[in-house]
């Protein structure tokens, strides 16, 4: 049984960073889902791919996993470059860019 531990990035619908501070350990699908010939949903028969586990670090996950004898791949956040921009700034004197509409 194999799992992955990552660090979740936010989504497109977020400005801040709630939600992505923690690490989670997901198992690997172990069959592939199937859809539904009546309605066209997906569905499948694990039901480990329902489970989720948050964790504070990602050596609390690791442990978690090598004491459940599970083997496991630690996927790294890429570090986000932080953008410090503000609306005056659109307007300012001398800016480089042209304005568009």
């Amino acid at each position: 049984m194999t799992v992955r531990i990552y660090k979740p990035a936010k989504t497109a619908m977020q400005s801040g960073e709630g939600r992505t501070r923690e690490w989670i350990l997901e198992y690997e699908p172990s069959a592939a889902r199937q859809i539904d010939p009546l309605m066209g949903w997906t569905s499948s028969s694990d039901m480990r791919q329902q489970v989720k586990l948050a964790f504070d670090t990602k050596e609390e996950a690791m442990t978690y996993a090598t004491r459940n004898g599970l083997a496991y791949t630690v996927i790294e956040p890429t570090p986000r470059k932080p953008l410090r921009k503000a609306y005056a700034d659109n307007f300012q004197f001398g800016r480089r860019d042209n304005w568009t509409h």
